[in-house]
């Protein structure tokens, strides 16, 4: 399982990064952070700057092919950058394309909601997301974690870093089910 991890440069949450990282690692796949610049990133703690992580893979170079799956880290900024970003928004779009799933946590889904793919889905994400979600056409629902499988893929979202224990073992189960007889 090959699981691609969309950030910025900087603004993402360290916690919704690293947790869900260490899962998919702990389950035997192989995470790759891919951005929209080449470098280092800069992961921040709420509003405080924290780690710095290398980047494996520019946007620009990635395509949704070699990957099983899309992970979406929160943080206030981040998704904010990311909206921003004309290939960050048609690479994570393409994963709904190919029917791949994608998780998504706290600020994440506005990415998506400039994807334009959230229509007709029901997902969760921080609270403030809640009327942007539903002017894009989803359903928003309060849940610590919810799966929505009434798309062209398996989409996974959580609210915030208190739910990471429930969304990482719903992501992984939804990875497994669709990397299941994968070759990588």
């Amino acid at each position: 399982m090959k699981v691609a991890f969309l950030v910025a440069p900087e603004g993402v949450e360290q916690v919704e990064l690293t947790d869900p990282w260490q899962a998919v690692r702990d389950a035997g796949g192989t995470p790759r952070l891919v951005s929209t610049k080449p470098g280092r990133i800069q992961a921040f703690d709420h509003l405080d700057k924290a780690d710095t992580f290398e980047v494996d893979q520019v946007v620009k170079d990635a395509t949704v092919e070699e990957y099983d799956a899309l992970v979406l880290p929160g943080g206030v900024a981040n998704p904010d950058f990311l909206r921003l970003d004309g290939k960050a928004v048609a690479f994570a779009k393409g994963f709904f394309d190919a029917g791949k799933p994608v998780a998504a946590i706290c600020h994440a889904p506005w990415t998506l909601v400039e994807a334009d793919v959230v229509r007709g889905r029901t997902l969760t994400s921080w609270p403030s997301l809640r009327t942007d979600i539903t002017n894009a056409g989803g359903t928003w629902v309060d849940e610590q974690v919810k799966v929505c499988t009434g798309g062209p893929n398996a989409l996974i979202t959580s609210r915030k870093p208190d739910d990471l224990k429930a969304f990482r073992e719903a992501f992984l189960e939804e990875f497994a089910k669709t990397t299941k007889g994968s070759a990588r």
